[in-house]
């Protein structure tokens, strides 16, 4: 008896060393010597073969287990899953494969509960967060819950994925749970310091990237946490210069993504990105002149010097793309449906942009063409002409200049003012507010 107590023992051990080193064959030969291996836990975590294999990313020791009706949602000591692990740990292609396997991931573990988003957020795998949010989407989480309660669920001190991602300074994770609905302002329980905002939080760890794009999304400076603390204090008392000159409230408004171009329908995907990216420019134009002689990266975690590049919109000598009509700084980038007139996405992100949205004179009308004020039904990404097919277009040079001369009329008569303002990189600001005032049946007031 002691002797066959002892030899299972050794085979469970065995198990769990074959598939924490995704030992395949070794597995195969276990189990089929011993089915009964395969429901055993490790003795003080419970931890199953299948949580080992997720959380060492085993990917085919974790689908033969599957295969052989292990279930996803397997419970350890802690009622941790093993998608929990592999989120934890950034295994994406074990996340993949048990979310393809029916894998729930409206469940709460018993240490912190947490569910496998607020893991990904929090360790900064932003492939397992991106494939857990793409689940949400599909799942019976979109039914039961809704995404948008899923993307803000709350772990057990109160905390979103949102405030976990913004205290660890996992810059890209902020972007991504935003750009799918996070709540900006949303306040803390217990997590960090009581009654803290994800802007809070970017402050206490240091993270100008948190920082910036929090402000791009509307984040308020001079929201207090339960202590009476604005974020600028918070950043001052654990000695972060750089986030805290961003975040006092006597520099210069950042720039937030514009909620009216929420409203439009279908917002080209392509099109989202250039206005985002020249957000962001704009917004670290805004940052030299207040980090101006500090020693700090002004360098956006984000973009590369690529994407910069993009909103240079530099021109070569003889091409025939045009010029935007209201800076005469950028190529046009963004043309309106349904009339045709396109811009820079400089320019197109001066016209919706705000600088502290107020949800209260939210308005819901589309934003009009500066051209012929005509409304905007949707912004697209202009393609350019390939080689061949301006060879091919005897007239391509003439429709672009006639093109060009056509707006350029209408722009002096409707819109001329803006093009003695320069750059939207330049305007800032108080070139924004001037903007604001010229479209006030649209546009956000302050």
């Amino acid at each position: 008896m002691g002797q066959g107590l002892s030899c299972r023992a050794s085979d469970e051990h065995g198990l769990f060393r074959a598939v924490q080193i995704g030992d395949l064959d070794t597995v195969i030969a276990l189990l089929e010597r011993d089915p009964t291996l395969l429901h055993q836990s490790s003795v003080y975590d419970k931890l199953s073969a299948l949580h080992i294999a997720a959380a060492n990313g085993r990917i085919e020791v974790l689908s033969f287990l599957l295969d052989r009706s292990v279930h996803p949602d397997i419970l350890s000591r802690h009622k941790q899953t093993p998608l929990m692990l592999a989120a934890m740990h950034g295994k994406i292609s074990c996340v993949q494969k048990l979310l393809r396997a029916g894998a729930n991931i409206l469940m709460f573990d018993s240490v912190h509960g947490r569910t496998c988003l607020h893991y990904a957020a929090y360790y900064g795998h932003l492939e397992c967060l991106q494939a857990i949010l793409s689940a949400a989407h599909s799942s019976p989480v979109a039914e039961s819950w809704g995404f948008a309660r899923f993307v803000n669920v709350r772990d057990g001190s109160g905390a979103t994925p949102l405030h976990l991602a913004a205290r660890q300074r996992r810059a890209d994770c902020v972007h991504i749970l935003l750009d799918s609905g996070a709540l900006v302002g949303a306040f803390s329980g217990g997590y960090g310091c009581p009654g803290s905002t994800p802007l809070h939080l970017a402050a206490r760890g240091g993270s100008l990237g948190c920082v910036r794009e929090l402000l791009s999304w509307g984040a308020d400076r001079l929201q207090r946490d339960s202590a009476g603390r604005i974020p600028y204090t918070v950043a001052l008392k654990h000695k972060h210069g750089a986030c805290a000159a961003l975040l006092n409230p006597a520099s210069a408004e950042p720039l937030v993504w514009p909620s009216p171009l929420k409203f439009i329908s279908e917002l080209n995907s392509e099109a989202k990105v250039l206005l985002e990216r020249a957000l962001m420019e704009a917004n670290r134009e805004r940052e030299k002149g207040i980090l101006k002689g500090m020693a700090c990266s002004l360098r956006s975690p984000l973009h590369s010097d690529e994407d910069a590049a993009c909103i240079n919109d530099d021109i070569s000598e003889g091409s025939d793309t045009e010029m935007c009509c209201i800076c005469f700084d950028h190529i046009c980038t963004i043309e309106f449906r349904d009339c045709g007139h396109q811009m820079c996405a400089q320019c197109t992100l001066a016209l919706c942009c705000h600088n502290k949205p107020n949800p209260n004179t939210a308005s819901m009308t589309a934003p009009v063409c500066p051209f012929c004020r005509s409304s905007i039904a949707q912004l697209v990404v202009i393609k350019s002409m390939t080689e061949d097919e301006m060879d091919g277009d005897t007239n391509s040079s003439k429709i672009v200049r006639s093109r060009k001369s056509q707006t350029l009329c209408e722009g002096s008569s409707s819109f001329k003012s803006l093009s003695a303002m320069g750059s939207f990189g330049k305007m800032g600001a108080r070139g924004s507010e001037r903007i604001a005032a010229d479209s006030g049946d649209w546009v956000d007031k302050p």
